[in-house]
């Protein structure tokens, strides 16, 4: 079963696809981004406000999201742990 969870502004993604939630400080994931952005598999989530995670998405797609990291590990840990209990 899919699971979304809100990763701001009414921003919302399925867990299932998420391959990695990084931090966009380094360089490599700057390029990622930017090379992301240049074929347009970017997807830009953060309404205008610094990007603070990037989202790996299983499809190559790279989606922009200004919470923080821990903020949407905590999201989907959190869904996961209300399924376990279902």
């Amino acid at each position: 079963m899919n699971h979304l969870i809100h990763i701001g502004f009414g921003n919302i993604v399925n867990t299932s696809k998420i391959i990695a939630v990084v931090t966009p400080d380094s360089a490599p994931v700057k390029r990622l981004v930017q090379r992301a952005k240049e074929n347009g598999t970017a997807i830009d989530a953060t309404q205008g406000r610094k990007t603070k995670a990037v989202l790996v998405m299983e499809n190559s797609q790279i989606v922009l999201s200004a919470l923080l990291p821990e903020t949407i590990a905590g999201r989907a840990q959190a869904e996961k742990a209300e399924d376990d209990e279902a």
